[in-house]
Order: C-alpha cells, then sequence, then structure tokens
C-alpha cells in the first residue's frame, strides 16, 4: 500500500464541524481589515504577525492558546469584516473539498466598536450563503457562550440561537476557558436551547477531566462533545458516549498544542476510533493551529497508521454528526457515500480485490 498524499485527501468530500471563526482568518485579510479600520497589529506584514498569532510549539496551555483571538477580534468588529471572513472561510474550505462546513463563534466579543447582536449574526449568515452559492460548501452557524464570562451572557447567545434557529443557526456551544469555569454554570442557557430543540454541543474534556464532560452531557444535555480528549479517563462515561452515539470533535493538531496532550503519540484518537466512538475531524482554528481537515487526516495517516477505508469512516462519521435535519443528512450521506466508493488505495488494485469496510458500515442507518 502507498501511503496516501496530501493531494489524495485533498480530494476526498469531507466535514467541519468544529471550526472557529475568529481563528480561522487569512493572515492577508487581517492586515488589510487592519489597514482600513486603522487597528495597530502587533506586525505589519504577514509572516511576522504569523509568529504573533500560530501557536506551535511555544504554546504551552489553552489560556496561552487563546491569547491570538486578541489579535484576530481586533479586526472582527464591523458587518463587512465578519461577511468577508465568513465567505472567504467558505472558499478556503472548497479547496480542499469540505463539503459541510460548521462555523462557531460568539457573537458577545464582536461588540467591542458598538454593533448590535443580531447585524453581527447575519453577517456571518450572509457571507456563508454567499460561500455556498459561489463555491458549493453548505455550511451551519453554531453561537457561541463563554465559559469565563458571566453566565447571563450566556443566556443572551442562546437567546440568538432560539431566534435565528431555521434561518442560519444550527446550535449552541459553551467555549472557552475550562479550568474553574464549570459548564454548569451555564446550564440556564443550555435548557433554553433544549426546551426550544435546538441542538448543543460543547468544549469539554480539552484542559480538564472528564467530569467536564458529564457535566456537558448530564448539566447541559449537550449532543457532541467539543475535544473530549481526557474522556479515556473514565470508562463509564466513554461507554455511556459510545453507547449513546454522542460524537467527538477532535481537533488532533490543537489538542497537542493547547497540551490536552501532551504529544501525538499519545493522543487517545487511536483508541477511540478503534474502541468505536463516532470520532470527527476537525480544524479547531486553521489560522492560530496552521492546519486543513486534509492536513488533518494525512497526519493522522502517518502517525496512526491508518488507511483510506479508516479515513473514509472517519469522514462518515463527521457527516452522520452534523447538525442537519435528518432526510437532508440521509440525502447527502447517500451522495458521499457513492463518491467515496470510487476512491481506492492508491495501488492501482481493483475495489471489488479488497473489502470495502467504511462503504459497508456507511450504509447503515444514521445511529
Amino acid at each position: 500500500m502507498s501511503p496516501l498524499t496530501l493531494d489524495f485527501i485533498e480530494k476526498l468530500p469531507k466535514t467541519d464541524l468544529h471550526c472557529h471563526l475568529d481563528g480561522s482568518l487569512r493572515l492577508t485579510t487581517i492586515l488589510d481589515l487592519a489597514q482600513k479600520q486603522k487597528v495597530k497589529l502587533p506586525a505589519d506584514d504577514a509572516d511576522k504577525l504569523f509568529t504573533h498569532i500560530y501557536a506551535g510549539e511555544r504554546c504551552r496551555s489553552l489560556d496561552e492558546y487563546l491569547k491570538a483571538f486578541d489579535i484576530t477580534l481586533s479586526v472582527l468588529q464591523t458587518e463587512e469584516a465578519l461577511f468577508r471572513v465568513a465567505y472567504e472561510l467558505a472558499e478556503d474550505c472548497a479547496r480542499e473539498n469540505v463539503r459541510y462546513l460548521e462555523v462557531r463563534y460568539s457573537p458577545m466579543l464582536h461588540t467591542q466598536r458598538g454593533l448590535k447582536l443580531a447585524p453581527i449574526v447575519e453577517a456571518v449568515i450572509q457571507g456563508l450563503r454567499a460561500g455556498e452559492r459561489d463555491f458549493g460548501v453548505r455550511s451551519g452557524v453554531i453561537l457561541c457562550g463563554i465559559r469565563s464570562i458571566d453566565p447571563a451572557m450566556s443566556l443572551r447567545m442562546a437567546e440568538l440561537c432560539v431566534a435565528f434557529k431555521n434561518r442560519g443557526v444550527v446550535a449552541f456551544d459553551l467555549a472557552g476557558a475550562e479550568y474553574n469555569y464549570p459548564a454548569k454554570d451555564h446550564k440556564q442557557a443550555f435548557q433554553l436551547i433544549l426546551d426550544n430543540n435546538v441542538n448543543c454541543t460543547a468544549h469539554a474534556g480539552e484542559a480538564y477531566g472528564p467530569e467536564s464532560i458529564a457535566q456537558a452531557i448530564h448539566y447541559c444535555g449537550a449532543h457532541r462533545i467539543g475535544h473530549g480528549t481526557r474522556l479515556r479517563e473514565n470508562g463509564d462515561l466513554l461507554n455511556y458516549c459510545n453507547d449513546h452515539r454522542i460524537p467527538l470533535e477532535i481537533c488532533l493538531s490543537s489538542n497537542i498544542q493547547t497540551r490536552a496532550a501532551p504529544d501525538l503519540a499519545s493522543h487517545p484518537l487511536p483508541f477511540f476510533f478503534s474502541y468505536g466512538l463516532r470520532v470527527t475531524i476537525n480544524t479547531d482554528n486553521r489560522l492560530v493551529t496552521d492546519t486543513t481537515v486534509s492536513k488533518e487526516m494525512l497526519l493522522i495517516h502517518q502517525q496512526y497508521g491508518l488507511g483510506l477505508e479508516d479515513l473514509k469512516e472517519l469522514i462518515i462519521s463527521g457527516f452522520k454528526s452534523a447538525f442537519l435535519p435528518y432526510r437532508e443528512k440521509a440525502d447527502l450521506l447517500k451522495k458521499v457515500i457513492a463518491e467515496l466508493a470510487q476512491f481506492i488505495e492508491p495501488t492501482g488494485e481493483k475495489k471489488s480485490d479488497r473489502p470495502q469496510p467504511a462503504v459497508t458500515a456507511a450504509a447503515k442507518p444514521l445511529s
């Protein structure tokens, strides 16, 4: 079996379910927006600016990782900027054949220059819709509460989710620093979400133990878990997630940068996958982490020896876990499965000469 290449993986249809808008800008866009808005940046050229934003090897914790957002948020305080970065994100995703994208951000962080919350949400939705029209990338918006900010603000974000349900917003999320900021403090926001039959996810088990995941699921009713790296520390909870098919939004490179896992060799992804958990592969922050879904897939292939059929299974898990209505999801899955069946290991062997476990698994119901 020949090793897979980045070019090959980029041709596969994919999802990105855990992608932060304010961590996924283009460097050139930040520089251009800063010039137009007269915002002072720590550097005035792309290479130097990148050293201030990219987490790389210097990052020692989630809190340190989040400092880069002070830079990106400084230029995301106008409707025009929000529209532009959403549109460009759709274009960037199209370049690597991401077919379905869920973009998350917290509108409250974009009010520094007086913008109202509703126009902030509208600008991103309109940017993504234009991106879908021009590049064919389907998308949904996830609005975030922030753990370290007053839970009353999370409730306001939840109210926005309810107001924009079926108008481009597909879910609510709780993001930000985990330590000392328990998810249960934001239970009222999640209750409003659940009362209105809106999807929800939560960052958990990234910078804190499995009890953070348990709170997200049992106190907040999270339908998916963002990261969930430390789930392996509680076998009962792990089996609960597996039995109930609660997807994990894995962001491998980001997890190493934030020290959710000390290195690739010790990351629980291969265990989660082999055990049968619903694992999805995501970018987290395309700029801050300097990655794409295709790069993450290539890293998994190279680091853990997962072959094409394994990658197909991970891809299908992404589509199964999307916050889409059932029938839309079923139709999309059918098309993706048929497309994935056309890809074979780059050895020249005929597809019929070897089993196709990922495609077989995908033909099962959406459970």
